[in-house]
């Protein structure tokens, strides 16, 4: 008998306090759906606000056109978002990985179906050559550690003539400066410039681990 009157209790209980959270609620509704409409409008505005960001972003890099003499002004770290950023103008979706440690990539991008690229940059002074270590590294890491399809190493300078003979008999493409110019100035697609072939069956997600 006790028990059933403490089960009763406690029903009553529960339903009368069921019963104010329900008056509650009926009364805070409009409140509520106002506190929804102005959420899901500073989410709308977020979104649109994002895609104009997006959308001027990518008209801006579309347009992307860097001088040789901005190119020689750049610091390594400017000089390694700048090509990033003309990587993207062509379509690639790229990246900046340059950092200590980074076995010899700067700029790591993917654009379908060419595959994957690893650009390593080298800023230097104007008149400055970039030797055969370089393609060396690069030709040792790109495709063992960054799984790419096509190496490039670029510089606002030059390279020795053994550098450019070792990058074209190995696949370890160059960009000079006057290949940087046709790029960066000019607006040349790089894979245009270098004759970059597809690599259909090679796409970096479907290689084996």
């Amino acid at each position: 008998m006790g028990a059933a009157v403490v089960a009763l209790a406690v029903a009553v209980a529960l339903a009368q306090a069921a019963s104010r959270l329900l008056t509650r609620a009926a009364e805070a509704w409009p409140l509520l759906v106002l506190m929804g409409l102005a959420l899901a409008t500073g989410l709308a505005c977020l979104r649109i606000r994002r895609s104009r960001r997006n959308r001027a972003d990518s008209e801006r890099l579309s347009r992307l056109r860097i001088t040789l003499s901005e190119l020689d002004a750049m610091g390594d770290q400017q000089f390694e978002y700048a090509l990033r950023d003309l990587l993207v103008r062509d379509g690639w979706a790229a990246t900046k990985v340059g950092r200590g440690g980074d076995q010899a990539a700067d700029v790591i991008g993917v654009l379908i179906p060419l595959g994957r690229i690893v650009v390593q940059a080298k800023h230097t002074r104007v008149g400055s050559k970039v030797g055969s270590s370089v393609m060396y590294e690069v030709n040792g890491t790109a495709g063992p550690a960054h799984r790419a399809d096509h190496a490039v190493v670029v510089t606002n300078g030059s390279f020795t003539r053994d550098a450019m003979a070792w990058g074209d008999r190995h696949g370890v493409h160059w960009i000079d400066r006057d290949r940087l110019d046709q790029w960066a100035h000019e607006g040349k697609a790089l894979h245009e410039l270098l004759g970059l072939p597809a690599r259909h069956a090679r796409l970096p997600w479907r290689r084996a681990a």
